[in-house]
């Protein structure tokens, strides 16, 4: 038995407003459907955040179940689960729910195990931080009976492991229902993998299947993992998904034109037009000279994004075009401004997104449980 453990496709994303990003993310997420059918998979689970918004436009929603047709078309069955990309606060039903209703896929993220060709398989959306002790009992639940299950157990979930990253933590390995030989992972963008003394299988993230606003600009692979199950343990194969490549460098003001010259010749022959970041050091400092050079690069990258950064303004930003990462710059920004993390954290990770989106109700939601949350923490 193998199957596809694919996750955070963040279908509908719009990348710097760029029409070509938005088809780069549809196009690594068909690439993986391809290479699941190819490679004669049984199933697959998406693990989460299938959608970059609760309300995804149309195209987005037709990819989707595009790709799902070509599975069904293929005698392949696909399991989801819902990540917080997925979930609206106004309690609207979640778009993904159609493709249940219809038979395209189905949905299994309210911690049902179900058995399928002699595997146990139990998932569970996105918990938030604050919700984790009441999952407890239903952990505890599932693992008794993937303990008495002889075969393979798989546990799908949305979740960040501190282990992983102490910073998008929300469970501790300890957490976890220990009697699974599989855990399926998603909500962690960068492919990971760890093995734990106290758990019967390794605990996988594959990452997104394309780069996203949040992670920055960066070279990175990305991919899915494919697992086979045919023996007593889960063994994984990491596939790796041609995307467009994206690279930061750093150079000084007076390197610049050499720098241009050395990134110019890296890129000549990429396949796709890069996205490229250059970060400029100096003290004396002419923008009319940076955008000559800059300008060298226009025929061969999408989108060329830069900044500079004087030992006089070590905070100040310059940018061409658009920066390279404007939400990192925003939330740097306003973590100066409100003069918290935290609080910045919510504006512009949880609350801008579905501003843009222009879901008004969704985020007067947001604000209102943020608020009672804020009141219970502070006791008023």
């Amino acid at each position: 038995m193998l199957f596809s453990h694919i996750s955070d496709t963040h279908l509908g994303l719009v990348q710097y407003g760029s029409e070509e990003r938005a088809q780069d993310v549809y196009d690594a997420f068909n690439q993986a459907i391809d290479t699941s059918i190819k490679d004669h998979v049984d199933f697959v689970i998406f693990a989460g955040d299938i959608f970059h918004i609760p309300n995804p436009n149309g195209t987005a929603i037709v990819q989707m179940a595009n790709g799902l047709k070509r599975l069904k078309e293929n005698n392949v069955d696909s399991f989801f689960i819902l990540g917080e990309h997925d979930i609206s606060r106004i309690r609207t039903t979640p778009i993904p729910y159609v493709y249940h209703n219809l038979g395209f896929s189905k949905y299994i993220g309210q911690g049902n195990p179900f058995e399928y060709r002699g595997s146990l398989i139990a998932g569970f959306d996105k918990i938030r931080k604050a919700e984790i002790s009441q999952y407890e009992d239903k952990f505890k639940t599932i693992d008794r009976i993937a303990q008495n299950h002889s075969g393979h157990k798989i546990l799908v979930l949305h979740q960040g492991i501190t282990e992983f990253n102490k910073f998008a933590g929300e469970l501790q390995s300890t957490d976890l229902p220990k009697n699974f030989t599989y855990y399926a992972m998603g909500h962690l963008h960068d492919k990971d993998i760890k093995e734990f003394n106290h758990l019967s299988g390794p605990v996988a993230y594959p990452g997104s299947t394309e780069s996203t606003t949040s992670e920055g600009i960066k070279e990175t692979k990305k991919g899915f993992f494919q697992v086979d199950i045919s023996g007593r343990e889960a063994k994984t194969n990491w596939i790796e998904l041609d995307i467009r490549p994206q690279f930061s460098f750093k150079t000084e003001y007076e390197e610049l034109i050499k720098t241009i010259d050395s990134i110019s010749e890296k890129i000549s022959n990429a396949t796709k037009k890069p996205i490229i970041e250059i970060k400029i050091q100096g003290d004396v400092i002419e923008t009319e000279h940076i955008q000559e050079q800059i300008a060298r690069l226009n025929l061969l990258v999408l989108r060329c994004f830069w900044r500079i950064s004087t030992k006089q303004v070590s905070d100040s930003s310059v940018f061409l075009d658009r920066p390279n990462v404007i939400d990192d710059e925003m939330y740097r920004l306003s973590v100066n401004t409100l003069g918290s993390e935290q609080s910045a954290n919510f504006v512009i990770r949880e609350l801008l997104p579905i501003l843009a989106a222009g879901e008004v109700k969704e985020a007067s939601q947001i604000i209102f449980e943020n608020f009672e949350k804020f009141r219970k923490e502070k006791k008023l």
